[in-house]
């Protein structure tokens, strides 16, 4: 599954997406504080920041930031030169590190929006064929013209499920 993950968008696309917020963030909280390395209290913003961005601009199901012990936990781990702040090398080593699931979530969502929606609309089309009214409608819609309306239908359902969630 891996694989084909990889071929719809590629782990280059991802560490590129991460590594544009990553950077953006780091510099607007860097700019706000005043200091070129990030305290605790810094990255705690930052990674509400990136997840915002996230949740904002890639697709899939929406992201709860981890918790204050995970990141003074994971702050620890990234903060190579153990002097109890981060700076922007290790910002982006721990928001890769922090986002790696995220991204695979999301693209499996993806995955399942792009790839799986389709054979199933097939078997609807099929199916709703035989229901008097509705039938003859589907018969003379064009196969990409039904997997498509119906694939957007899934997407706008996904979203619109968000946003109750």
């Amino acid at each position: 599954m891996g694989q084909v993950l990889e071929k719809i968008h590629g782990k280059e696309w991802r560490k590129r997406q991460i590594r544009k917020i990553s950077d953006k963030v780091f510099e607007r909280v860097k700019n706000q504080s005043g200091r070129a390395t990030l305290t605790f209290e810094d990255l705690y913003i930052a990674v509400l920041l990136v997840y915002n961005d996230i949740n904002k601009r890639l697709p899939g199901p929406h992201f709860d930031p981890p918790s204050k012990d995970q990141i003074r936990s994971m702050m620890q781990e990234c903060d190579l030169n153990l002097d109890g702040q981060i700076n922007h090398d290790e910002f982006v080593k721990f928001i890769q590190k922090l986002t790696t699931d995220t991204l695979v979530v999301v693209s499996q969502g993806l995955l399942v929006t792009l790839v799986v929606t389709p054979t199933v609309d097939m078997a609807t089309k099929k199916a709703t064929e035989g229901v008097p009214g509705v039938g003859k409608v589907v018969q003379k819609l064009p196969n990409a013209i039904y997997a498509s309306l119906v694939t957007l239908a899934m997407v706008w359902f996904q979203t619109s499920r968000e946003g109750i969630e």
